[in-house]
């Protein structure tokens, strides 16, 4: 591994219970509904098919439909928006690519795409957050969040490649 990545970590995820997601839902001024709780679920919810917790609006609808299907693609969109709008939920785009989704954890993290299959790691860096709150200090900002993503080719894309 590079000496200057040494720090770097990957991202554990954390697990959230129902009340957490209540929690969400009242502090966005909205009534707790089965459809509301079924849809944060589902983001919440690894699965392998959806390149991890990164999931498209289509595809999180596609969960949820499997689960149940009345809920409309509208609705799925429109909370998985709302959560975005209120940092719940972190967005992630690449290129023309649809944005990808996830629930945004407790702590902080960061994304390292791949622009051939779109797989997407997560990691942590302390020099990184620190550098970042120093260039927000030198300009004068409060920092209040911030969204890192970093772009390149994977080892098993790279391989393909050769």
């Amino acid at each position: 591994m590079p000496r200057q990545m040494e720090q770097a970590s990957t991202k554990k995820h954390e697990r959230y219970k129902e009340e957490d997601f209540k929690k969400i839902i009242r502090s966005m001024g909205l009534k707790i509904t089965q459809q509301r709780l079924l849809i944060i679920n589902c983001l919440h919810e690894p699965d392998s098919k959806f390149a991890e917790r990164h999931v498209t609006a289509q595809e999180l609808y596609e969960k949820v439909c499997k689960k149940d299907p009345k809920v409309g693609f509208a609705t799925v969109y429109r909370l998985l928006h709302n959560l975005a709008d209120r940092s719940f939920v972190t967005e992630v785009r690449l290129g023309g690519q649809p944005a990808r989704y996830e629930l945004s954890g407790k702590d902080h993290h960061d994304h390292l795409t791949c622009v051939k299959c779109g797989k997407i790691c997560e990691f942590e860096n302390k020099k990184i957050e620190n550098l970042q709150l120093q260039v927000a200090q030198y300009f004068g900002f409060k920092l209040t969040h911030h969204v890192l993503e970093l772009y390149g080719i994977c080892p098993a894309c790279q391989m393909s490649c050769d």
